[in-house]
């Protein structure tokens, strides 16, 4: 199995939390899908695509955050070695904006 493949049947398996920044306001699975749909965020499908790229492994946790007015996909992946690592990817276009691990 391709690690995109493996990411993306882990993540429909895993936990996804939805939240909209300081108020922590949950976004449903309907305004998830709005927003994709229209063209505001990349499916989770293509996120997950490219967090494979940048960090393989297997992921633990996946976020949808607004922050300082755009979306960000917060992931969490472990690497075969045991690290944590976390990725935010900015949702609408999918560029990586930070990195970061857990030794």
């Amino acid at each position: 199995m391709t690690p995109v493949a493996h990411l993306s049947r882990l993540f429909l398996i895993g936990s996804m939390v939805f939240n909209t920044g300081a108020l922590g306001d949950h976004l449903d699975h309907d305004s998830v899908k709005r927003l994709c749909d229209e063209g505001h965020i990349l499916s989770m499908s293509e996120v997950m695509r490219r967090a494979a790229l940048i960090q393989p492994g297997q992921l633990l946790e996946a976020e949808l955050d607004r922050e300082d007015g755009r979306y960000v996909y917060e992931i969490r992946i472990l690497d075969p070695a045991g690290r944590i690592h976390e990725l935010e990817l900015d949702a609408a276009g999918g560029a990586l904006i930070e990195s970061s691990h857990d030794d």
